[in-house]
């Protein structure tokens, strides 16, 4: 095999990397300037003193570790301890982002190496490659790493754990290296899967363990004002849906269900033709709008299940703002010049993406994002919940919008607290749920449906039905419940763009004791339950003879009659309104609409 040629570029000087923001590619915080931040300057010391081979840095998704991964580079670039450098990122857009990166310090990078040529241009000091292709030929990328003092920078380490195939490969390829930096925002797993060059103890329970050199957290960030508070906005409502044994099913998302029942309305919720995703993307829209009044250039994220998916919501976005969202399906060929193009242009509003965008891609403008996929495990929401939190200045907040799914809740109530990779541990009953089918492989192959949700044959939505649930923010709960559209829920997605976390706290509670003392809506006095069963089931039998008659889905139905008599979801419509929808409904039959 022919090897590298020693690199003939101009010698790198630390003093390069002093330069690069310590959050790139955003510009410097508020409070930062041009300097290291105070967790980039701790861990680079930690480094020079104890020059370990392996060192493995844990810090939070907006951190900077981008920024202190070069600074280190450069550094054993000009001691001479190394001469060339080795970026391994889960994904194409990724791994050109790195070496844009690397040309700002002078760290020259072949982001565009294939396996197939063998050795990268003598004008190089390195590749950027990901993980599938390390994978795919891992002798290649020992011989490169052996023929000359290499650094190999595993960018978000947990990937090596994604498969055999990746963790053999990885630990093949790079076992003879230099020096070995691996990063991560994110570091556990659904799984028991060891990662390569990471070291595990055991704790007083036997569990190994993953020990991270260095730690910075998302609390400790959000101290020091380098993230964004989150706050995530929950919504709930009514769903029915056809099994694929023909029965019909409804259920109101966020009630305790089984959790095959779970999964089901959750699926019911996500579907493009309910109402439900069409009301949560209008209102997710209502409070990008009133960010950008503080942060004019803020956009949103919807982070989809699949590709038909992301087509109908760029579509229902399409239609609320009258501006069609940037769509990105799959890291292909033009995806990461749209997602450029986005982060660049300040008017673009939202951006549609099949999870290649959840991880490492950074957009710091994006503020508000709706996790519109079924994907659920821990690593994957912290991931997705890292593209918001990056912070530019001082008072800027995140908003989050989530269906009310009492696992997705955890998540969000569980941000700030610090996990271990855990080895030997007991999956539990969570640990499956929904779990990950393809992660970030398919970053690098055409998006497919492949949830265990969307395999699920003969299922068929009916109805989908939104309401405003509940505000989750620094472990508490805020809001009563409110109608889509309602006074209610605009105190909360009114909230101003620019607030300190304590005027976040303070301005929720005082919403929360507002509706409080407000007492119940209209819809939620008492009535006669038993007649609005009754009730419930003649309009339902009604609306699915209409939609026989008519072919038009039962929730389009539903929407029409509500336009027509006002009022809000069936579940909370008091027995009057709903015997003028079955009026309303026979009414068209004898052909009076």
């Amino acid at each position: 095999m022919i090897e590298d040629p020693e690199p003939t570029v101009a010698p790198v000087r630390v003093a390069a990397a002093q330069n690069l923001s310590p959050a790139f590619p955003s510009r410097a915080p508020w409070g930062t300037a041009t300097k290291l931040r105070a967790w980039q300057a701790a861990a680079l010391d930690l480094y020079q003193r104890s020059q370990p081979r392996d060192f493995l840095a844990v810090a939070t998704p907006g951190a900077g570790k981008t920024t202190f991964a070069l600074r280190l580079a450069t550094t054993l670039l000009d001691a001479g301890v190394i001469n060339r450098v080795t970026v391994v990122a889960p994904t194409e857009h990724l791994k050109h982002q790195w070496a844009q990166a690397g040309a700002r310090v002078g760290v020259r990078l072949d982001s565009n190496f294939r396996n197939s040529q063998g050795t990268h241009g003598s004008h190089f000091h390195g590749v950027a490659v990901t993980y599938a292709q390390v994978a795919a030929n891992p002798a290649l990328h020992r011989a490169k790493t052996q023929a000359g003092r290499t650094l190999v920078i595993l960018d978000e380490i947990h990937h090596a754990g994604d498969s055999l195939t990746w963790g053999d490969g990885v630990q093949e390829a790079f076992e003879g290296a230099t020096r070995r930096l691996a990063l991560t925002g994110t570091p556990f797993r659904s799984d028991t899967s060891p990662i390569p060059f990471v070291t595990y103890e055991e704790d007083r329970e036997g569990v190994r363990r993953s020990k991270a050199d260095y730690t910075y957290g998302y609390a400790e960030a959000l101290r020091d004002h380098v993230v964004r508070p989150v706050i995530f906005m929950s919504y709930s409502g009514s769903m029915r849906w056809r099994t694929k044994s023909g029965d019909e099913v409804s259920a109101r998302l966020g009630e305790p269900l089984t959790k095959d029942l779970t999964a089901q309305a959750w699926r019911t919720a996500l579907d493009p033709s309910g109402e439900w995703i069409a009301q949560v993307l209008a209102a997710a829209d209502r409070r990008l709008t009133e960010v950008r009044r503080s942060v004019p250039d803020a956009g949103g994220l919807v982070i989809a299940s699949d590709q038909s998916d992301a087509r109908a919501y760029a579509k229902q976005l399409r239609e609320v703002t009258g501006q069609a969202p940037t769509v990105v399906l799959s890291d292909d060929t033009g995806a990461s010049e749209r997602i450029e193009e986005f982060a660049g242009d300040p008017k673009r509003r939202w951006m549609v993406a099949v999870r290649m965008v959840s991880e490492g891609v950074d957009v710091p403008r994006l503020a508000v994002g709706v996790y519109a996929t079924s994907t659920a495990t821990p690593l994957y929401f912290a991931q997705a919940v890292g593209r918001f939190v990056r912070a530019r200045k001082r008072g800027e907040i995140a908003s989050v919008f989530l269906p009310s799914v009492p696992h997705l809740l955890g998540l969000a109530n569980a941000l700030e607290i610090e996990r271990d990779h855990a080895l030997n541990k007991k999956r539990s009953a969570d640990d499956d749920f929904n779990p990950e089918d393809a992660l970030l492989a398919a970053a690098n192959r055409e998006e497919k449906a492949s949830d265990s949700l969307l395999e699920q044959g003969g299922f068929e939505a009916l109805e989908a039905q939104a309401s405003f649930d509940k505000v989750l923010f620094d472990g508490g709960e805020f809001g009563l419940g409110a109608e889509p559209g309602s006074d209610e829920e605009a105190d909360f997605l009114g909230l101003p763009g620019l607030l300190e976390p304590d005027q976040v706290s303070s301005l929720l509670r005082s919403r929360q004791a507002q509706h409080m003392k407000a007492g119940p809506t209209p819809a939620t006095d008492q009535f006669d339950h038993r007649r609005a069963t009754e009730l419930r089931k003649e309009l339902q039998k009604l609306v699915s003879a209409w939609a026989r008659r008519s072919g038009q889905p039962h929730g389009s139905i539903h929407a029409a009659l509500r336009r027509a008599c006002g009022g809000p979801e069936v579940p909370q419509a008091t027995p009057q309104q709903i015997e003028a929808r079955i009026a309303t409904v026979r009414q068209w039959f004898v052909g009076k609409r």
